[in-house]
């Protein structure tokens, strides 16, 4: 196999899904912290799955792509806009990518697929209003491709605590925690908040890297730039299958980290996966 570079010209390689509409006004969920009192919230699992926004008519990634679904898979949605992710279940957010970035959709792997709602965008009542809203609309719909994420009640930071442990080891990611009085705010929100046992965050790739000794001819780490600048290399987290058909300049990915050195970069810095809004 031919050596990468060891710097590659910047380019972006994303396409659109099937088209590209405006980026969705979606909220973004902060990092949970201790002074955060867990019975102010509202609880559910964080899902492995790829963040969609139902405008009433079709649906769009967290970047502005149409995703091309089938006409039956969205044939009974309802008219008002809707927050969620497309989930085909604990694990498999991988299958999950390549069905959903597909031009054509395979009816076989959209009809495992399910949209799990956990917002309403448009309303501006609180978020245990927006929920009532939700299960009361819920009430009318007639489909099996969308489902209501639960949502629960945790007395205190011992009971939160233990159902990270539970959602953990049954395969998920996590949680999230929505501010029972927290409005709809599109950006960064203060009053959305994950909870997981490791920090993840997100990097542009600038270069790949070439391997050594085992890895020779095949990618050995990615040079990568945070949003506020900061450069870093990416070695570990990677498949033999990944090292070998890497990201290319241009992609963001995601990577898990344990905490910040003195200088701020990622302690334990590991790829987790490509961007799951990227097409």
């Amino acid at each position: 196999m031919k050596p990468f570079p060891v710097l590659l010209p910047l380019l972006w390689l994303g396409q659109p899904v099937s088209a590209s509409a405006e980026a969705p006004p979606l909220q973004l969920a902060a990092e949970h912290a201790p002074h955060h009192n867990p019975a102010d919230y509202l609880v559910s699992e964080k899902l492995d799955g790829v963040r969609a926004y139902w405008n009433g008519h079709r649906l769009i990634s967290r970047g502005g792509h149409v995703f091309a679904a089938p006409d039956w898979f969205v044939a009974g949605f309802p008219a008002t806009p809707l927050d969620g992710e497309l989930w085909l279940g604990r694990g498999r957010f991988d299958a999950l990518s390549a069905a959903v970035r597909r031009l054509e959709p395979v009816a076989r792997e959209w009809r495992a697929i399910r949209f799990m709602v956990f917002d309403l965008p448009a309303s501006t009542l609180p978020f245990e209003g927006r929920l009532a809203a939700l299960q009361s609309l819920f009430r009318e719909v007639n489909t099996p491709y969308l489902h209501l994420l639960e949502q629960h009640r945790v007395a205190d930071a011992a009971a939160l605590a233990a159902r990270l442990d539970k959602v953990t080891a049954e395969g998920g990611e996590g949680l999230m925690l929505r501010h029972r009085r927290g409005r709809y705010v599109p950006g960064r929100n203060q009053e959305l908040l994950k909870l997981k046992h490791f920090q993840d965050a997100e990097a542009t790739v600038l270069a790949v890297l070439p391997g050594q000794g085992k890895y020779a001819g095949m990618m050995g780490a990615l040079l990568v730039e945070t949003p506020d600048g900061r450069r870093f290399k990416l070695g570990t987290g990677f498949s033999d299958d990944e090292r070998s058909h890497p990201p290319l300049p241009g992609v963001v990915v995601t990577y898990r980290y344990r905490g910040e050195t003195t200088t701020g970069l990622p302690r334990f810095a590991s790829f987790w996966r490509i961007r799951d809004d990227m097409p």
